[in-house]
């Protein structure tokens, strides 16, 4: 418990900094994402990488919710932090409560599977949806290719999904 507070801290942390100029994510995207989440918990498949799906799949839906915001010219106080926290609440407390998170041989590194993979899986997609907005500047806002809007952050929870089954194979 005293390194999933630190690391779940940081990951909230770097996720509200990046939300507050964000960019949509394209529905192809996030429903590439959400069929990631639900082929993997019916397969089987080790927590962490679900946890990855799910991380991705909230950062996408956290996007998109704050986009609709600007869309409907909504602002009020906090915006982004209150639309995260809550999109995380809704995720992690049924979990936690349901006893499917803290279970004690459900670990990796000391820190129970999903929660790190949602922590990962948050960060990196959050990194590669940047990355491709960074990327599509330096291209006079262009991607470089068709559906890297789509590629980008989806090949990295596919590359880190193929690590994570590696490690816990």
């Amino acid at each position: 418990m005293k390194r999933i507070i630190p690391l779940s801290l940081l990951t909230l942390a770097g996720t509200f900094w990046t939300t507050l100029s964000a960019h949509a994510i394209c529905p192809v995207c996030t429903i590439a994402v959400g069929a990631g989440v639900g082929f993997s918990r019916y397969f089987g498949i080790d927590d962490t990488i679900t946890g990855l799906w799910i991380g991705g799949l909230t950062v996408s839906v956290t996007i998109w919710t704050i986009n609709w915001f600007d869309k409907k010219k909504i602002h009020f106080k906090w915006r982004s932090v209150i639309t995260t926290l809550a999109y995380y609440a809704l995720i992690v407390l049924p979990l936690a409560f349901t006893g499917v998170l803290g279970h004690p041989f459900n670990k990796i590194w000391g820190i129970d599977k999903l929660l790190f993979g949602i922590m990962v899986g948050s960060a990196a997609f959050l990194a590669a949806a940047e990355t491709y907005e960074w990327m599509k500047k330096r291209n006079n806002g262009r991607a470089y290719f068709p559906f890297q809007k789509v590629a980008m952050p989806v090949g990295t929870l596919a590359i880190f999904s193929g690590i994570f089954y590696l490690i816990t194979r």
